[in-house]
């Protein structure tokens, strides 16, 4: 008995004047939008502000799409090479065609790249996104519906998808990933309240890599579209256990090796301070030099390095450590 006959949708694409709009290309624009304002929410709980996650937002997106098609060209290079092949396909992006691995690689590496020349730090950034990005992916997920495309094998299940209208169900994969994905971001979100205190800065975005991979593994595996294979099963399962397991590796590693959120909350506050400064200083509300700008940045990021030192715990003892999960009163 079917419950639920999921309807494909009757457009992928409307007119607005001379241009044609992609449902596509809004659903991974809309994914980007929520995934910008939940960041932006975390990253000021820990000392950043909107201009900070803006930019990185910018250039991570940027990079990120252009990761995700080289990933896609890679992977079927049949479709862009060859005889039958088009290499002005390459740039067609609104056609489809990105793989979410180059895409996650180079966006990661284009942030890591702007905190590390703006002094933010990573570890706060990784944690204040990581929900963000499965939320993200859940909604670009709607794209493939409207596209009719990346869907499993015929069903028997009580629900799946109607694709041409003839009454064969197919699994909703789409629909699979999405639920995947916003339960994982809960999660994080819960894994960050409850466990803040213990994790070291940077673990919640090495549970999102074990969480998307776990998920993306089984997922992976009912989809019927075509994809190159190894030892008879798809690349991406390949891909998706590999990067799971770099997953633990890296969660394990931060553990040993990475710092306490509360250590890196003053530094980032000590940054932001400095940052409003200077665009106060651009705009006429200041009239320091910019010497002497240099110089109060520099004590500043000295006094709050101290007062973290001397600081790390309360009065009770207990360590000081914040998380974006767990905002702190506004000093």
């Amino acid at each position: 008995m079917t419950f639920a006959s999921i309807p494909s949708p009757p457009v992928s694409t409307f007119e607005l004047g001379p241009l044609t709009i992609h449902v596509y290309a809004l659903c991974i624009l809309a994914g980007v939008f929520v995934a910008v304002a939940i960041a932006n929410v975390r990253w000021r709980r820990v000392g950043g502000d909107f201009d900070q996650i803006l930019d990185i937002a910018v250039v991570s997106v940027l990079a990120g799409i252009v990761g995700a098609r080289l990933y896609h060209v890679v992977t079927t290079p049949e479709r862009f090479f060859g005889p039958d092949g088009d290499p002005a396909e390459i740039v067609r992006v609104w056609n489809g065609g990105l793989g979410i691995w180059g895409g996650i690689l180079f966006g990661v590496l284009a942030a890591w790249a702007w905190c590390r020349r703006k002094g933010y730090p990573m570890a706060l950034l990784a944690d204040a996104v990581a929900p963000a990005l499965l939320v993200a992916q859940a909604v670009g997920r709607l794209g493939n519906w409207f596209n009719r495309e990346l869907y499993g094998a015929a069903t028997t299940l009580p629900w799946g998808l109607d694709v041409d209208g003839s009454g064969t169900l197919y699994h909703p994969t789409f629909l699979y990933e999405m639920v995947w994905n916003l339960a994982g971001a809960a999660l994080i979100v819960w894994v960050g309240r409850r466990a803040g205190r213990v994790l070291k800065a940077g673990s919640l975005l090495a549970v999102y890599v074990m969480w998307y991979t776990a998920g993306r593994t089984w997922i992976e595996a009912l989809r019927i579209d075509y994809a190159h294979t190894f030892l008879g099963v798809r690349v991406n399962v390949w891909v998706s256990m590999a990067v799971f397991v770099c997953g633990v590796a890296a969660f394990v590693a931060v553990q040993r090796l990475g710092s306490r959120t509360g250590d890196l909350v003053g530094r980032l506050r000590a940054v932001t301070e400095r940052e409003e400064r200077l665009r106060d200083g651009a705009s006429g509300h200041e009239t320091d030099a910019p010497a002497a700008g240099a110089a109060d940045t520099s004590a500043a990021v000295d006094a709050v390095d101290g007062e973290g030192a001397r600081g790390g715990a309360d009065a009770s003892g207990t360590p000081d450590v914040r998380t974006p999960d767990a905002p702190a009163a506004e000093s």
